[in-house]
């Protein structure tokens, strides 16, 4: 694991000790689930879509280009 050095504007520094110290963690936890977050959100965006367009394919219904709602149909019992 490497270190790194950050320049963060005193008055930041001090809300996030607090926040800190609010969620009984560190700094350098939060710095560094932050950058993992942004790091694999594009990941896991890329896997959300691929699974919503396998949930697509897999499904039954068939809407049709010209397909409408109808007030009828949506609440047929």
């Amino acid at each position: 694991m490497k270190n790194i050095t950050l320049a963060i504007d005193d008055e930041i520094l001090d809300r996030v000790r607090i926040l800190a110290a609010e969620k009984r963690t560190s700094i350098n936890a939060m710095v560094r689930e932050f950058l993992t977050e942004i790091a694999t959100r594009d990941d896991k965006l890329a896997k959300a879509r691929r699974e919503l367009h396998d949930l697509m394919d897999r499904s039954t219904g068939d809407m049709g280009p010209d397909w409408k709602w109808s007030r009828e149909e949506t609440y047929e019992r």
